[in-house]
């Protein structure tokens, strides 16, 4: 039987945060969401949900510490996109200096598959001077580092051509990815804070599927009952809107993610891993009509 847990969420109201916060509470464990914003929708849907919103700032060490205090485990990330990739660094070792002082017995970072084999990617590496700092803490600690997220189909800069009939992105068409719907991360980190003293010290790179554009593109027409062509944009296209985005991309074509997804699966049974066709006919494809509107 699992003991329940007090859990601190950082990043609750965001896509992450949010199925992490909603995999524990389903799982019968006492939330607590940090937030900036405690009266914004997100923090409001949260509470509704039954998760105890307290007010902070990751780079506000007194306040994270006194939201850590009376908590077993806190999950911390942060957002490069949000901060920039040298706040959310300098917030992620604050955050962490503070799990420390509040004595939270278990720290659960959340980074990025590969972000320890030197990828040259910036936002990999931002994230990754953070695990470096918790390594060094001398604290319990264990590393969450997802894939590519399943619902970066569905994402802002995805989805007015998705609507169109088109799924673009900058890889070959064939090129296989490796890919995690955020549901099976919040059921893995769920896992990861059940497992506590077994995963301590560790780092765990994980994913649910891997498939390439063109086969995304496929399983996208039957779960959307339209078709859906693969587009491959150009690399030098991707370079214009981000540089930090077009060296992952060169990153994914030319290395990519390497998860043991069998034997990831095999390890993590108490995880419903999604495949990327089990999450398409799970998606409220809606949106698609809502974004073409």
């Amino acid at each position: 039987m699992t003991t329940k847990q007090s859990v601190l969420v950082t990043g609750a109201t965001g896509q992450q945060g949010g199925a992490v916060a909603r995999a524990l509470l389903s799982k019968g464990h006492r939330v607590k969401a940090l937030t900036r914003k405690p009266d914004s929708d997100g923090a409001r849907q949260l509470a509704s949900a039954g998760v105890e919103i307290v007010t902070g700032d990751l780079g506000d060490s007194a306040s994270v510490v006194e939201a850590a205090s009376d908590v077993d485990t806190m999950f911390l990330m942060g957002n490069s996109y949000e901060a920039g990739m040298a706040e959310e660094t300098r917030q992620g070792i604050v955050a962490a200096d503070a799990a420390k002082a509040a004595g939270v017995g278990h720290l659960i970072y959340s980074s990025v598959a590969d972000a320890d084999k030197n990828t040259g990617i910036p936002h990999f590496e931002s994230k990754y001077l953070v695990e470096q700092h918790v390594e060094r803490l001398g604290i319990p600690y264990t590393i969450s580092a997802p894939v590519a997220f399943m619902e970066n189909v569905v994402a802002p800069w995805s989805i007015g051509a998705l609507s169109q009939g088109t799924h673009a992105f900058a890889m070959p068409a064939k090129r296989v990815l490796q890919l995690v719907a955020l549901a099976d991360i919040g059921a893995f980190v769920a896992a990861l804070a059940e497992r506590r003293e077994r995963v301590f010290g560790k780092r765990f790179d994980f994913a649910g599927d891997e498939l390439s554009g063109e086969d995304q593109a496929k399983i996208l027409s039957q779960a959307i009952g339209r078709p859906i062509g693969y587009h491959e944009i150009p690399i030098a296209a991707a370079r214009q809107q981000s540089e930090d985005a077009a060296l992952m991309f060169e990153w994914f074509d030319r290395v990519g993610y390497d998860v043991d997804i069998a034997a990831l699966h095999r390890d993590f049974q108490e995880v419903r891993w999604h495949s990327f066709a089990d999450w398409a006919r799970a998606f409220d494809w809606s949106v698609l009509v809502q974004s073409a509107t």
